[in-house]
């Protein structure tokens, strides 16, 4: 029996899903594989040397797991892990950087400041009238290296100082132009353009909640409804992106499509794998069984990535 290690939890505000999604992965994989399930926490090192895995599937999402850090320790313990290497995985969760990537490749995506160290009570006006001139409101605040929709929030002129204040225990923040329409995501596997879903959410918008608990009741929507040239224009803007900043194994680009035009907010490096998570969805109407997903994605990894 191939051993698996799966990297579950963490250190990010992201910890819950992940742990979420290792669980899912255990127990489709549990009776073809040796597998332990691993915190990465100051003993993992210790535990990854022990158990000598073959692959190491790393199931951990946002700061410290999907930002390239593990990636770096893994690479320095010569074992093979999943998903995106080094590189890939911290120009993809910096959103600014990948927007800067996207932006000089002609991938349109929303207009954007980055805020930094920035002092709210002597220059909130100032703020304001630049936010105004740059971007217009309503506009949309994230942390620059989260994921999940973690602390996103989409403001006006009247509430965005008291949310920006809730992000101050963050170095960096975005703001964004507000892009209304339709929230498209499209999945890549390898160099296979996986397939697209639609998510109809019952809330602002498709946020943590909408994401995670099965009671925000997001509507998932597969087939697109999209002509054959517009699901090929962003299912090649998706595989441009991947290709681009590097990536391997699975990803996952998230857009929105207003006025006939995508706009692609950000690409993730480790899509979820719960049982509201949209690739596994994306591949099991592709007729792609999530065992056969998940083998895919570990017959995939490597070293060096």
């Amino acid at each position: 029996m191939k051993k698996i290690l799966i990297l579950s939890g963490g250190y990010s505000k992201e910890k819950e899903i992940s742990r979420a999604s290792a669980k899912s992965i255990y127990k489709t994989l549990k009776n073809k594989y040796k597998i332990l399930v691993c915190e990465p926490d100051s003993n993992f090192v210790k535990k990854i040397k022990k158990f000598k895995p073959d692959v190491v599937y790393n199931s951990l999402h946002g700061r410290f797991g999907e930002d390239g850090y593990i990636q770096v320790l893994l690479e320095n313990l010569k074992v093979k892990y999943t998903h995106s290497g080094v590189n890939s995985s911290s120009i993809a969760m910096d959103k600014e950087i990948s927007k800067r990537i996207f932006i000089k490749n002609n991938i349109r995506t929303p207009t954007f400041l980055k805020l930094r160290n920035f002092d709210l009570t002597s220059n909130k006006n100032k703020l304001i009238k630049k936010i105004k001139k740059k971007l217009g409101f309503p506009v949309v605040i994230k942390p620059v290296n989260e994921g999940s929709s973690v602390d996103v929030n989409i403001c006006n002129k009247k509430n965005i100082i008291k949310n920006l204040k809730n992000l101050s225990s963050y170095k960096e923040v975005l703001v964004e132009k507000y892009i209304g329409g339709r929230e498209i995501q499209v999945a890549i596997m390898g160099n296979k353009k996986l397939g697209a879903i639609e998510l109809s959410p019952k809330r602002k918008f498709y946020d943590y909640k909408a994401k995670y608990n099965i009671k925000a009741g997001t509507k998932h929507i597969i087939p697109v409804d999209l002509s054959k040239k517009k699901m090929d224009e962003v299912l090649n803007l998706a595989f441009k992106a991947h290709k681009l900043i590097g990536c391997r194994g699975i990803t996952r680009s998230d857009f929105k499509y207003l006025n006939g035009k995508f706009y692609l907010l950000e690409i993730n490096t480790q899509p979820g794998m719960t049982k509201l998570s949209l690739v596994p969805e994306i591949a099991a109407y592709r007729g792609i069984s999530f065992m056969s997903l998940l083998q895919w994605m570990i017959n995939d990894a490597s070293i060096n990535r």
